[in-house]
């Protein structure tokens, strides 16, 4: 699977490559992509502060992402079951990921949001997101949480490092994001190559 550099307002180099894996990709991811473009540099942008419509493009993101993950096939009791999302972070972030989450669907499944406040074994979700404010707390958890079916999406420098399998970034007033192949794969979830193909970088071992 090829490396993709990852989506842009601009694609002043590789354009044709870009617009190509932009085309594999679904619609939805697409629609997120192109939220990070606008919402940090539209004129609502700059009325509200950095973080909210940082934020707003970070929810997006996260409820499309469990939609280009191959789960385990316990993963989900019945067809009915919600796909949970699981947020340790600030309020702020939590009513973002809330809002995008409304009407959302993962392969079927309803999507819930559980705002957490104790990060243990018996989390409960299929996607856990730690926002920075949670960063002190991240090499513990993610020891804690490490070969579990549960796909870990962080926004930290050493996110990917100490476990973590998606990590934001922020890129020339982009949201971004970084994928470690190897915990996600030592968890048993399959990343699709359509993931792959839009991440700024993938680490694969």
């Amino acid at each position: 699977m090829a490396q993709y550099r990852g989506p842009g307002c601009h694609a002043p180099q590789g354009q044709g490559t870009r617009r190509r894996a932009l085309r594999r990709l679904g619609l939805p991811l697409m629609m997120a992509a192109a939220l990070s473009c606008q919402a940090l540099t539209s004129p609502r942008a700059a009325a509200q502060p950095a973080s909210a419509a940082e934020y707003q493009v970070k929810a997006a993101f996260l409820v499309k992402f469990g939609g280009y993950v191959e789960w385990p096939a316990l993963a989900f009791d019945t067809r009915e079951s919600p796909f949970v999302i699981a947020v340790a972070a600030q309020d702020i972030v939590a009513e973002e990921v809330e809002r995008a989450a409304a009407t959302a669907t993962v392969d079927g499944h309803p999507v819930q949001v559980r705002r957490v406040e104790r990060l243990d074994a018996g989390l409960g979700a299929h996607l856990l997101f730690m926002d920075q404010s949670r960063n002190g707390q991240l090499a513990d958890t993610l020891l804690l949480l490490r070969g579990r079916p549960l796909l870990i999406v962080t926004e930290s420098d050493q996110g990917l490092a100490l476990g973590g399998m998606i990590n934001f970034v922020i890129v020339e007033n982009k949201v971004r994001f970084d994928i470690a192949l190897a915990p996600a794969e030592a968890s048993q979830l399959k990343i699709s190559a359509r993931l792959l193909a839009v991440a700024r970088r993938v680490l694969r071992s």
